[in-house]
């Protein structure tokens, strides 16, 4: 496989970066704009990732105009911020209504415009007009956008009725992406947008990926998804490729990552692939970026861990016993570990004589692989897909009665949203829930704190069972108040790396924001634990130690951390991660 070369791959004047949360887009964005600048090209890079850490990144300070990059010649860098335009279009929608409507309504309202996808359609507005200006296109040789918008968002952006008040009238209540009418004057410049994504010889669409198996598979949906609507033209960049392994954890290393190429996903498995190999330094500053697709140094951190004991996950599982949780979820992004760290806390609690049900939502129903039933722990899968098409029947045939055409179509795609997903499993995942009044729940990743709050004002899966049932079952009128007290706690799972642990803190206020607690942090596959002797990985040991310490800050002390492991953590392996050091 050859190395990633600017130059080389990429011929398009725009291109986009995606991928998994931790796999490197950032870094892999600004080490190309700086080489493509390097070679005298006048290059535009704009983020649009509600967690950017361009600024640290560039030790510069950055707003929504391009800025000039010291010791760059050529390098603009704009750093948008979605979170902020996202909450400036909920306050122009909302404002006008203020002292007009009960609080209750403007709540919901408020809601409605919270979702993630919200936040993805205020960041494409935000960035299309860098896409369809005259002026930027003439400017610069090449514009990179760290961050692109899903196939959903697309896909919804071309429906003619995401452009009405449709969306303040559709039956089932449950969208996530807000009213887009507000955004009515943006039409034109959104399709302009959409078709310079779509065309081959104007844009390259770059997965990047790490080999692991889990983001290889969302690399793999990704571009799917994106190529059914027309964005055809695109490359996979693997990051983080070992390439010297000299002792026992890099040797185990090295064999799992080629496992993971070796089985590359069927639909990215013909994409034109080059990979950067892994590196020991934390990707700031101009000149490790100008080293990221060259060299390594293998030079470590000199900073030394704040905290003076490290707890393990024995030391959580304790903590939970003792306190008399009841309701316990992991939560974080996907590849960090959630359900081993479900499966290890089930048994430890297990093996200290609770009865335990474990449970996931998980579409690959991953746990089955990881644990067993077994003395003291029953286990359950909620089949998402399976949820998910029961709800989408009952509320399309519903809908068929009044709507047809671009409304219908609306409907659709609306429900193809993450909020919609995780409101279809709803129901199932209350009843789970309701096993906690005579034993411990343990569950695998759970609905967001959006999706509790937006179906709390708007009461959205109520009105459906209503409509459909004729009543809401007990267990989902007790769920909201016993996810809210003081028996449920939320074990958030990370990596001690720059993003996957904003996006931990960002998935922490949204639980913070539905009344949700969270004391624990658990920090999953540590090298920093590991006794490692390659010199590349000891110097990556020693570079986590800054976001070990933001952690351990961020969490006042409340943290686990669980070195990297050469073996799949399952079955009896499980033990380990729950013995007493």
């Amino acid at each position: 496989m050859n190395r990633f070369e600017p130059k080389r791959d990429i011929q398009s004047k725009y291109v986009f970066y995606t991928g998994k949360g931790g796999v490197g887009k950032t870094s892999v964005a600004c080490a190309t704009a700086i080489a493509m600048a390097d070679d005298g090209k006048k290059v535009l890079l704009v983020s649009t990732d509600p967690a950017s850490n361009l600024q640290d990144v560039f030790s510069t300070e950055l707003t929504n105009e391009p800025t000039p990059i010291k010791g760059v010649d050529g390098l603009m860098v704009a750093n948008l911020d979605p979170v902020q335009a996202a909450n400036e279009y909920k306050e122009s929608v909302i404002a006008p209504y203020r002292g007009k409507l009960p609080d209750s309504v403007l709540a919901n309202m408020e809601e409605q415009l919270s979702g993630s996808c919200t936040v993805e359609i205020a960041a494409f507005n935000e960035f299309s007009h860098f896409i369809t200006d005259k002026k930027t296109q003439t400017e610069y040789d090449y514009i990179l956008f760290d961050t692109a918008p899903t196939g959903h968002t697309l896909r919804m952006l071309q429906l003619p009725s995401a452009w009405t008040d449709f969306i303040n009238t559709n039956q089932h209540g449950a969208s996530c992406l807000g009213q887009l009418s507000g955004l009515e004057e943006k039409k034109e410049v959104y399709r302009m947008a959409v078709d310079t994504l779509a065309d081959g010889d104007l844009t390259t669409l770059v997965l990047v990926s790490r080999p692991e198996i889990s983001p290889l598979k969302e690399a793999e949906r990704a571009s799917v998804e994106l190529q059914d609507i027309g964005v055809k033209n695109q490359m996979l960049v693997i990051n983080g490729v070992l390439e010297t392994h000299d002792d026992t954890i890099s040797d185990a290393l090295f064999m799992k990552q080629q496992s993971a190429l070796k089985e590359l996903p069927v639909g990215i498995a013909d994409l034109h692939t080059t990979m950067i190999p892994l590196r020991a330094y934390n990707i700031t500053g101009i000149e490790n970026l100008r080293n990221f697709l060259v060299k390594d140094d293998f030079i470590g951190s000199t900073a030394t861990v704040n905290a003076k004991d490290i707890s393990g996950l024995s030391d959580v599982v304790d903590d939970l016993y003792t306190n008399n949780k009841k309701v316990i979820f992991t939560m974080g992004k996907g590849g960090v570990g959630k359900t081993t760290i479900a499966a290890a806390i089930a048994m430890g609690l297990a093996e200290k004589g609770a009865r335990v049900h474990l449970a996931t939502t998980d579409p690959a129903a991953h746990l089955k692989y990881v644990i067993s039933e077994q003395d003291g722990i029953t286990m359950s899968h909620i089949d998402e897909q399976l949820e998910l098409e029961k709800y989408k029947e009952t509320v399309l045939s519903k809908a068929r009665e009044t709507m047809s055409g671009d409304d219908l179509a609306y409907i659709e795609e609306d429900l193809r949203s993450p909020c919609t997903q995780e409101i279809a499993v709803f129901r199932a995942f209350a009843e789970i829930v309701d096993k906690a009044d005579d034993q411990i729940v343990v569950i695998d990743t759970a609905p967001t704190g959006h999706t509790l709050l937006l179906l709390d004002s708007t009461q959205s899966y109520h009105k459906e069972v209503e409509r459909t049932h004729g009543e809401s079952p007990e267990s989902v009128q007790k769920l909201l108040p016993r996810l809210r007290g003081p028996e449920t706690e939320v074990i958030i799972v990370t990596l001690a790396e720059a993003t996957p642990y904003y996006e931990a803190s960002r998935l922490e206020e949204d639980l913070h924001r539905a009344g949700l607690k969270s004391k624990w942090w658990v920090i999953n596959s540590s090298l920093f634990g590991t006794q490692t002797t390659n010199k590349m990985l000891k110097a990556k040991a020693g570079n986590e130690i800054e976001w070990i310490n933001q952690i351990d800050k961020h969490a006042r002390g409340c943290f686990a951390l669980i070195p990297w492991s050469a073996e799949d953590l399952k079955g009896e392996k499980l033990k380990e991660l729950i013995a007493v050091a």
